[in-house]
């Protein structure tokens, strides 16, 4: 088996699930019935840095939650799949609609809901504290757990290995 790093090079796509891989896997549900998630900020600055360079990105999520579609949306997300229950099917039509090759997708998820969708993809990956089935397929397990970075921790790697991450910074602030 490859070494997940000779797979970074080619990754053109980045797909993610938001609970437990965006998020830590937990709500807080208000006494009106609202549902509040937390993000890492640290996530959000790499999702918008990749969005910002060309890359592809996508969310697709069994969750319903409005405010996870406006966070990403705030970042620069346009594709964003919510209350999808068949993430293959979802993957399927973003390929199509992008051409997008799925040698060059990463996909990062963390239960058996994308263990189909992962399977679909040239590098799936997974939060450290993810299902160990998820875990099984994965070809690269965070040292973060979800919600914790793991998020940041690839996209990173991926803009590193492609010579697009050192400049990030100084190219928002000159």
């Amino acid at each position: 088996m490859k070494n997940y790093k000779e797979y970074l090079e080619h990754i053109t796509t980045f797909v993610f699930d938001v609970d437990g891989v965006l998020t830590d896997g937990t709500i807080v549900i208000t006494t009106d019935g609202q549902m509040l998630r937390n993000m890492n900020l640290k996530d959000g600055y790499a999702i918008k840095t990749a969005v910002e360079k060309g890359y592809n990105v996508c969310i697709i999520s069994g969750g319903t939650n409005e405010g996870v579609r406006e966070r990403m949306r705030g970042l620069g997300v346009t594709d964003i799949y919510l209350g999808t229950h068949h993430k293959t099917e979802a993957l399927d039509e973003y390929f199509d609609i992008y051409n997008i090759k799925p040698q060059n997708v990463l996909y990062m998820g963390d239960d058996l809901p994308d263990l189909p969708p992962m399977q679909m993809v040239g590098l799936p990956v997974c939060p450290q504290d993810a299902a160990p089935e998820i875990k099984e397929v994965s070809k690269y397990i965070s040292h973060k757990n979800g919600g914790k970075g793991c998020v940041r921790d690839v996209i990173e790697q991926v803009l590193k290995v492609q010579g697009k991450w050192s400049n990030s910074f100084e190219a928002k602030y000159d």
